[in-house]
């Protein structure tokens, strides 16, 4: 790889891609819709697209802390960082419309509009972590706007898949807090505050997904009509093409108790992972330490993704996301995450 590519590399953080689209997917399953990997790809030109954005908004005060970064180092042009920013942003919003439609382009353009508004104005005041976990949470609801499924779509989708992207949001909200910690190292606060963060994120995941699995695992209740018998109301003679396709997509989603053993494991895996890598702080809270909970952080959302993936029936999925967990590892040990 030449200097210049690894230079736009660095700049958009790319290892740290992995562990977004699991964002999309967590929505989708959510909601109930098929998850769209054209979302997927979505999300991820607007994390880039937010990732050059930061640097050149940070490009003065990177010279001083963090010389090594491509634009203070004079790898990567101010200007070409700039645009770069902006074509992914126009390219991510492109990829949304044609892989969802006006609902995705809608929270497409919200998501767009949270990242611009953290890095070029929030991202150094008091409401810089709640403004970038309203940027993940956001990454989750885009996953929610799918075409077809149980809940449907829009703001009926939106509400299904609102506790999961809260989790995502409270644990993106812990890693802010960390991220402000990787020049001068973390504080008794900073590691209490990641802690706390951590346990809500396990509580709204917990809450999201495991109730709903054991009510699918036990069945319906009274005066509920299940899924399968939708998906055959739906197939029927006067079925328009769409209900068809959304019979195929209920008929093959039914939660069982392997996937409500799955969420679990998963979401204990999820906990243990990320509150060691930050009580580890309470010993060694130097900026190299902060910056290895921070890459970290930024992994574990891989099985918490996964928690809300596998709870919505989808194991295999589950499996793929974390089966990107040690290529993540791999990839930002070699390439810096943030």
């Amino acid at each position: 790889m030449n200097d210049g590519a690894r230079a736009l590399l660095e700049l958009v953080r790319a290892p740290a891609a992995v562990s977004v689209p699991g964002d999309t997917m967590a929505g989708a399953a959510a909601a109930r819709v098929r998850w769209a990997p054209g979302l997927g790809v979505a999300s991820t030109l607007l994390y880039w697209s937010g990732m050059a954005l930061n640097d050149w908004a940070d490009r003065d005060a990177d010279a001083l802390d963090r010389p090594e970064r491509p634009i203070p180092s004079g790898r990567v042009a101010e200007g070409r960082a700039l645009a770069m920013a902006a074509g992914l942003t126009g390219a991510g919003l492109a990829v949304a419309a044609l892989s969802g439609g006006r609902r995705a382009l809608a929270t497409a353009g919200l998501l767009a509009g949270a990242v611009w508004a953290y890095d070029l104005r929030l991202k150094h005041t008091a409401a810089g972590p709640a403004a970038m976990a309203t940027c993940r949470a956001l990454d989750v609801l885009l996953g929610a706007t799918g075409r077809s499924g149980a809940a449907g779509t829009g703001a009926r989708g939106w509400a299904s898949a609102l506790p999961v992207a809260l989790a995502v949001g409270a644990h993106t909200y812990g890693i802010s807090i960390l991220g402000r910690a990787e020049v001068k190292g973390a504080t008794p606060g900073t590691v209490r505050g990641a802690l706390a963060t951590t346990a809500a994120a396990t509580g709204l995941a917990a809450a999201a997904c495991l109730p709903a699995l054991r009510t699918k695992a036990m069945g319906p209740r009274m005066g509920e009509v299940p899924d399968r018998v939708t998906a055959v109301a739906l197939s029927g003679e006067h079925a328009t093409a769409a209900d068809r396709v959304r019979a195929v997509a209920l008929s093959g989603e039914q939660a069982t108790a392997a996937d409500r053993v799955t969420a679990v494991a998963l979401l204990t895996g999820y906990a243990a992972l990320t509150a060691t890598a930050v009580a580890r702080l309470r010993v060694t809270p130097g900026p190299d330490q902060v910056r290895q909970a921070v890459r970290l952080g930024i992994l574990a959302l891989l099985p918490l993704q996964a928690t809300a993936v596998a709870g919505g029936g989808r194991r295999k999925q589950a499996g793929a996301l974390l089966a990107a967990h040690p290529v993540g590892r791999w990839l930002s040990a070699r390439m810096a995450t943030s």
